[in-house]
């Protein structure tokens, strides 16, 4: 039985002592919430704490892009033990941010949850090791300790992916769970690599001086971050959610010609004053960020991942009870032109 991403992150963020901040609530369906009456209201779930990763969100908000596409968007960071699909699946949530493979797993537990677009082309899930590791294909993590998180989300996922397209298990190394302590397990020498994510973990452990280097998964068969919605939205609502992917698509474009305003868009977003220390740091993963966005060419939220090839695995890896029907799983009904 697959431990719920509940459990795992309310034990794993009361020993890591993270401190998170909650945001603000979704509106009412009326006109309560304080914004135009004649839109139709979402509230968009950003996970747990702000971020430079949420920029494309934040720059939507601040431009007024939503609005622009003739929806009443709230932004809204999960609290720290709530759960990734729990929001969306009580009506507190309308769209949530999550991985393709999060999502098909949440749909085999009985979230009716369907991701609506693509945000990242490609998986941002690496193994992480010091720059001086012997360690520089998977294959080589033969024998080694290797951290993640907990037995799920997308470092885990990632992780299963990874050793079987190396053609390894986990009997052929040392996995251990740490929680969210990547960085503190690597530097002190705990593990010999750990998993994270190669645009967001890398530039903080390097701005801490550990310096690393992310080693890629190789042809996993995983589908990363995008925006999921319900079956009853997309049916009640599809109107409201076109609006949001192509407002979304719209600040998208805009980080990749400029990366900076991604930047500052997540600044503005922060509470407090981002000193230039941490400037610097949201600058690196905003450069790393924009590739996982791909090239553009085709129009922004298109699903180009292997979701049939993921479905087999979840299930085989026994992440899913069974097969999730991969036309269940996404759809491409709100991408692009009308």
């Amino acid at each position: 039985m697959v431990v719920t991403r509940r459990q795992m992150i309310a034990a794993m963020t009361a020993a890591a002592g993270l401190v998170v901040l909650a945001g603000c609530s979704a509106g009412d369906d009326g006109d309560g919430g304080g914004g135009d009456a004649d839109l139709a209201e979402l509230t968009l779930g950003l996970t747990y704490v702000p971020n430079v990763q949420f920029a494309p969100f934040y720059l939507a908000e601040q431009n007024g892009y939503f609005t622009d596409a003739g929806v009443d968007v709230t932004l809204r960071h999960h609290g720290e033990s709530e759960d990734l699909f729990g929001a969306l699946t009580n009506g507190t949530e309308d769209v949530v941010v999550a991985g393709g493979d999060e999502m098909m797993q949440a749909r085999d537990q009985d979230v009716p949850v369907v991701d609506i677009a693509t945000l990242y082309t490609s998986y941002p899930v690496a193994l992480i090791v010091p720059t001086d590791s012997d360690i520089t294909a998977p294959a080589d993590l033969d024998g080694h300790t290797v951290g993640v998180p907990g037995p799920f989300g997308e470092t885990y996922f990632g992780l299963l992916a990874m050793l079987q397209a190396a053609n390894l298990t986990e009997d052929d190394v040392q996995v251990e769970y740490i929680g969210f302590t990547q960085q503190d397990a690597l530097s002190a020498g705990h593990v010999d690599a750990v998993m994270g994510y190669s645009n967001n973990d890398v530039p903080q452990f390097a701005a801490t001086g550990l310096e690393v280097r992310a080693v890629p998964l190789g042809d996993v068969p995983l589908v990363g971050i995008g925006l999921g919605s319900t079956d009853e939205l997309l049916t009640s609502k599809p109107e409201a959610l076109r609006a949001v992917v192509q407002a979304v698509g719209r600040a998208v474009a805009d980080i990749v010609a400029d990366p900076e305003a991604g930047v500052d868009a997540a600044a503005e977003a922060m509470p407090g004053t981002v000193s230039d220390e941490q400037r610097a740091i949201m600058s690196a993963t905003m450069q790393s960020t924009v590739p996982l966005y791909g090239d553009l060419s085709v129009p922004f939220g298109t699903h180009t991942g292997p979701w049939e090839e993921m479905s087999a695995f979840l299930a085989e890896s026994g992440l899913t009870e069974q097969p999730v029907p991969a036309d269940e799983a996404y759809t491409d009904a709100l991408v692009g032109a009308e």
